[in-house]
């Protein structure tokens, strides 16, 4: 994909809606700009998991996190 965007004067761009959509970002989301030896990179930052929304729903009853987990274990092991 190449797409081109203009610099306003004070420094800011519009991404063009075929990258926000490649990069799976919206409005009020952050991207990083990461040069290395052969180039700019641009990635968005992911402050939530975009797993999250599926936390728990394989195990309908028992919830999440550490304490569950082992809350269950020893009450399945009869303690």
């Amino acid at each position: 994909m190449e797409k081109q965007a203009k610099i306003t004067s004070k420094g800011q761009i519009t991404v063009p809606r075929e990258v926000r959509r490649a990069l799976g970002v919206h409005p009020g989301d952050r991207l990083l700009f990461q040069s290395d030896e052969t180039g700019m990179r641009v990635r968005p930052i992911r402050t939530k998991s975009p797993f999250a929304k599926f936390k728990g729903i394989g195990n309908p009853g028992i919830g999440s996190g550490r304490e569950e987990i082992i809350r269950r274990i020893r009450e399945m092991r009869g303690r």
